[in-house]
């Protein structure tokens, strides 16, 4: 897998993770490129802890914003934590679909990795742009679980998408079900019946 920071973040991070009484479980898959989401995603303490995770195992992810946000110090922080910068109206790279098939195309290792929910607040539905993301790129999703239940954050399955989608989200609905959110009342699960409108709508 893409590896950053050094032993002290590292060590940063344990000690964020364990402070807050969390544990981090599951084994991530032996490939150097996969899509990865994370749900339930209800509050700010999810960001707090993934980071922190992501920190203590020193794995290297990447997310997609857009490219307004990159400039001057808070350009160099966003690529420092993994942004990368998507211009949605060039011609040349129109969609994130198309950013994210160059990043896997272009690079030995890289992890992507979205939110689907697209927000803290309750959803009305997934945002599906990550299984369009992994079926372009022939890449499989890792699942990672934000379980503030039982205070654990890691990897709970590792699928490769089938190209049906309902049948993909129903899946996935089916694993994170047990999985509690810091706000349950705010969690969002997939649905083949949000399946009516925009199923092709992508991550913000």
């Amino acid at each position: 897998m893409p590896r950053r920071g050094n032993a002290f973040t590292r060590a940063l991070g344990r000690t964020v993770i364990r402070l807050l009484g969390w544990r981090i479980e599951g084994a991530f898959p032996d490939t150097p490129k996969f899509v990865m989401i994370g749900a339930p995603h209800t509050s700010n303490w999810d960001g707090v802890v993934g980071l922190s995770a992501a920190m203590a195992l020193g794995i290297e992810i990447h997310v997609f914003a857009k490219h307004t946000l990159f400039w001057g110090p808070m350009g160099w922080a966003l690529r420092a934590l993994g942004g990368i910068p998507v211009d949605r109206s060039s011609p040349m790279r129109s969609t994130l679909i198309e950013a994210a098939v160059h990043e896997f195309a272009t690079r030995e290792a890289f992890i992507l990795g979205v939110a689907p929910e697209g927000t803290r607040s309750k959803a009305p539905r997934w945002k599906t742009g990550f299984h369009r993301i992994a079926m372009a790129a022939d890449m499989p999703v890792v699942l990672i679980a934000l379980d503030h239940g039982n205070k654990r954050v890691g990897p709970i399955a590792t699928l490769t998408m089938t190209g049906d989608l309902a049948r993909d989200l129903t899946t996935i609905a089916a694993i994170y079900r047990p999985i509690q959110g810091k706000n349950p009342e705010n969690t969002t699960l997939p649905s083949a019946a949000q399946l009516g409108g925009s199923e092709a709508s992508l991550p913000s």
